[in-house]
């Protein structure tokens, strides 16, 4: 039973933490409405090979953010974040406009302000970024003139990003999306087309960052546009001006991590954008726990050392019964084997005689599941949690310089690259001697079945945690010192 309920686990980690690395996940999506079915407004223009401007960079910085323009395009190609080791979150073409090839003059850069211009025989169009210096909130103004005598119809399709399918191919499954409609909250599918109308706001984001736009108006409808190798995505809405007429459509963005408390502070209705997938309730509740350990101990270490300890006391009566429920039903091994022996030949009569040789002994053999069902889900939200908080980006424990990152003790060069984690071969020793605990008691021909266990858990788990954050495989092995020592106090008593 035993063999049984830990292969399942271990096969159970494996799958899942494979398709979470390498499987997109599959995420909810409006109902893709047709074409025809929209208004004019919802003619979104694919820039992949339309558009093909010269464009020169430039740099701003502020709050210790640099933002990278495109004259020619008045976008911003990416940002980095130098509170975060530097980071750089790529939008490609952010918050451009999708309405022919505009080519647009760069007019001011001030320490808050860029402002680009366009304009031609029919039309006049300036936009202006407002960039705050107090948090990571944007605001954007695009004035549209008529310079015609007669009316002047203009589809306004603002890009917020752009997915690029082949540069980060390793962080691909963080990339997603989330809109905000009038109706309810959408994750939809990043590689397919789609089309949202009532827009309330617009998200995409990575592993940690994000960028989020709310039009000031609700007339914008939001769009994925799918081309060879990338998404865009944005809102658009039709325009129409009389002669002579001057509009301002007015947008909010922020622009910046994943952190619930910056996001709240720009607009608490976005911090939907964070989300961990299956086990998004847990997660969030792990998070907010997280949080307030971090407001009282100051070191995201030993933040997921006193969370390791918690979520162990919590199921530590549940691990008792479990471990207890295991000696029991060794010490019905002998007779178990004899009935399988005698039987052998009559598989009924043999199933019939071991329950009631667990009936009479009160040994329930399914109890000592409990407790890995029960950590399982929190696991894999934990593993959510820590492998997408960007506050444990560049946080230091002991050796280890980025508990976002593997420990690497130290990095060989020659004769080939390689990087030596320490954190996941000291978790594979504990797991070696807490299983060889195990199986100490256990009967010879479940001895066998032990031993092999003994050495192909901690060698299973060991490959999967070896490139893992080192804060998740620090959760790991503290969980595996406590399960030993749980383990030696049952010896001892037993």
């Amino acid at each position: 039973m035993e063999k049984r309920v830990f292969l399942a686990f271990i096969l159970s980690l494996v799958v899942l933490l494979v398709w979470s690395k390498f499987v997109p996940k599959v995420q909810h999506s409006a109902p893709p409405v047709a074409i025809q079915d929209l208004p004019k407004s919802d003619t979104v223009v694919s820039t992949s090979e339309s558009i093909d401007l010269p464009s020169s960079s430039f740099e701003m910085t502020q709050n210790n953010v640099t933002y990278v323009f495109s004259d020619t395009l008045a976008a911003i190609k990416e940002v980095r974040f130098g509170a975060y080791q530097g980071y750089n979150f790529p939008l490609q073409k952010g918050f451009f406009i999708l309405d022919g090839p505009l080519s647009f003059t760069k007019n001011i850069v001030s320490d808050s302000e860029v402002v680009f211009t366009y304009v031609d025989g029919f039309k006049k169009i300036v936009k202006r970024f407002i960039i705050s210096k107090f948090n990571y909130n944007i605001d954007l103004s695009v004035e549209i003139e008529n310079l015609t005598k007669t009316n002047l119809d203009m589809d306004l399709s603002l890009v917020l990003g752009e997915f690029n399918f082949l540069a980060k191919k390793a962080q691909g499954n963080f990339d997603g999306a989330v809109v905000s409609t009038a109706e309810k909250i959408l994750r939809p599918n990043i590689r397919k087309d789609n089309k949202y109308s009532d827009l309330k706001f617009i998200g995409l984001k990575d592993q940690y960052f994000c960028a989020i736009v709310e039009p000031g108006t609700d007339k914008f409808n939001g769009f994925i546009k799918k081309n060879k190798n990338t998404s865009e995505i944005g809102l658009t809405n039709n325009v129409s001006l009389a002669p002579g007429q001057l509009i301002n459509e007015k947008f909010r963005i922020y622009l910046g991590p994943q952190d619930l408390k910056k996001i709240y502070a720009v607009n608490p209705a976005w911090a939907v954008i964070i989300n961990f997938g299956n086990f998004d309730f847990i997660g969030q509740i792990l998070l907010q726990l997280l949080d307030f350990l971090f407001n009282l101990v100051h070191n995201w270490g030993v933040v997921i050392i006193i969370l390791s300890l918690l979520i162990y006391a919590l199921l530590y009566p549940l691990s008792i019964k479990q471990m207890r429920s295991m000696k029991d039903v060794q010490a019905l091994q002998p007779k178990i084997d004899a009935i399988r022996v005698t039987y052998k030949d009559n598989p009924q009569r043999m199933n019939k005689e071991i329950f009631e040789l667990y009936r009479i002994h009160k040994v329930n053999p399914y109890s000592g599941c409990l407790p890995l069902i029960l950590q399982i889900p929190v696991f894999f939200a934990l593993y959510q949690v820590l492998i997408r908080s960007v506050a444990l980006k560049g946080a230091h424990f002991l050796w280890i310089k980025d508990l976002s990152s593997p420990d690497k003790l130290f990095v060989l060069t020659q004769p080939f690259p390689f990087e030596f984690n320490l954190l996941p071969i000291l978790m594979v020793v504990a797991m070696f001697f807490q299983q060889k605990m195990t199986s100490a008691n256990s009967s010879n021909a479940m001895s066998e079945q032990q031993k092999i266990l003994t050495v192909v858990m901690p060698v299973v788990f060991g490959f999967v945690f070896y490139n893992m954050p080192s804060g998740l495989v620090l959760y790991w092995f503290i969980n595996n010192i406590l399960m030993l020592v749980t383990q030696l106090k049952i010896s001892k008593n037993v």
